[in-house]
């Protein structure tokens, strides 16, 4: 299983550059591009301000992607 995550998606609806979302979170824009990416999970601490940040629902922005696994395993 994986994290994955909407960052992407709700900051663009919202007209956010990652600069800007950058700036706002005191992060680098390289570990936004890395984490829209899901080549990096936030820490608990930045995840929960990322929730913050947009308002919205954890089930909202992250999701567990589980692997498909037969019937009978």
């Amino acid at each position: 299983m994986r994290v994955i995550n909407h960052i992407k998606e709700i900051r663009m609806k919202r007209g956010i550059t990652q600069v800007k979302m950058a700036e706002d979170l005191q992060i680098t824009r390289q570990t936004i591009n890395a984490i829209e990416k899901n080549k990096y999970n936030p820490s608990l601490e930045l995840a929960l301000k990322l929730i913050a940040y947009f308002d919205v629902p954890m089930e909202e922005m992250f999701y567990l992607e589980e692997e498909f696994k037969p019937k009978g395993e």
